[in-house]
């Protein structure tokens, strides 16, 4: 199996485990937070971190992975605006009409794009272009019901949308800039987004819903859910930063608008959550737009790698015919004394001369 195939194979599984853990970790959060009354969500996405570093500290000591320190500063600050992100995510659903919350979530993606090309000069087709306005449109009509705005929530939403795209761009930077792996960065930023939404996390979900995570009455079903909730955390975040690091933050968020449609799907069939037709065209117009996405990305980059062969094939026919290029590359005509000269070079022609 060649390079390529094997990076193809890696890229199908990172998005497949993505897919699965996500979608998983939604259906047990639904039945924790609508069905236990359990409504801390930044909490338990601290935990979750906690749990998903532990675990990555175990899988270190076993040495299923190197740990490689790089720059701190970049670490630190990358952790603490992931956390953040995700604080400012969960206050602005909470401020703000859910249709209003899955606007700032549809959001991200053309925000992501400009980013991307203001600062990486990053060109995308318009076939990527539209690929991205019909998913988009698909879930807006599936997800999007009532737009009720205030100037608070707004700048709340506005705030998580810079700061999630900022992430997630930085996530597959980093791993590029300093040749790490998606686990190795994971393990170095979860101990800082941890720590940012264990400090500000009882504050955030006191503040949204007027209760204390600490003096809730913790049953054994409850306790069994965050246990498993934690534990389905740890492909989850691992996931997140595989995908962004194997693709790119525009293919995560796209396949975050897929987890949605899955999770309403399934949320129809499991749970029997109220389903109509607006739901269904939605969820067809959005995958519509996921395949024509996955389509086109596949073309450009084949296309991309079809014209690197071509270059270098190119390149190696002009070394062969260029006697001046193959004296540069060290190429040469091995004589009856063992020494090597150019081609078309005649030493005793030259000193005659």
């Amino acid at each position: 199996m060649g390079e390529g195939q094997r990076y193809q194979l890696g890229t199908i599984g990172a998005l497949s485990l993505s897919v699965v853990s996500s979608v998983s970790i939604v259906i047990c959060n639904k039945a924790l937070i609508s069905t236990l009354g359990f409504t801390f969500a930044t909490t338990l996405t601290s935990w979750h971190l906690l749990v998903t570093f532990c675990s990555l500290h175990i899988a270190l000591w076993m040495k299923w992975f190197e740990h490689k320190p790089f720059d701190p500063r970049a670490v630190m600050g990358f952790g603490i605006l992931n956390g953040t992100s995700i604080g400012l995510l969960n206050l602005s659903l909470g401020f703000n009409s859910v249709g209003f919350y899955q606007m700032t979530k549809l959001a991200i993606i053309p925000c992501t794009v400009l980013l991307e090309i203001l600062f990486f000069r990053k060109i995308f087709s318009r076939n990527i272009q539209l690929s991205l306005v019909v998913l988009l449109l698909g879930v807006g009509i599936a997800t999007v019901t009532d737009l009720q705005l205030n100037v608070l929530g707004s700048i709340l939403s506005l705030l998580a949308v810079v700061t999630t795209c900022v992430a997630q761009i930085m996530t597959n930077t980093i791993q590029k800039k300093f040749k790490v792996s998606s686990t190795q960065l994971l393990y170095q930023s979860c101990p800082y987004q941890a720590i940012t939404l264990f400090v500000t996390g009882p504050f955030v979900d006191g503040f949204l819903t007027n209760q204390n995570v600490y003096a809730f009455n913790y049953t054994p079903q409850v306790l069994a859910f965050i246990v498993l909730s934690c534990l389905i955390s740890v492909a989850v975040n691992f996931s997140t930063f595989l995908v962004i690091g194997k693709t790119s933050p525009v293919t995560y968020q796209v396949l975050g608008h897929l987890k949605t449609c899955l999770v309403l799907a399934f949320g129809y069939v499991l749970l029997r959550d109220p389903f109509s037709w607006r739901n269904i065209l939605g969820i067809l117009i959005a995958m519509v737009g996921m395949i024509l996405y996955s389509y086109y990305c596949t073309a450009e980059s084949q296309q991309k790698v079809t014209a690197a062969e071509a270059t270098q094939l190119s390149q190696a026919k002009e070394s062969e015919s260029d006697p001046l290029l193959s004296v540069e590359n060290g190429g040469g005509i091995l004589t009856d004394d063992g020494v090597t000269r150019a081609p078309g070079w005649n030493l005793n022609k030259d000193l005659q001369a």
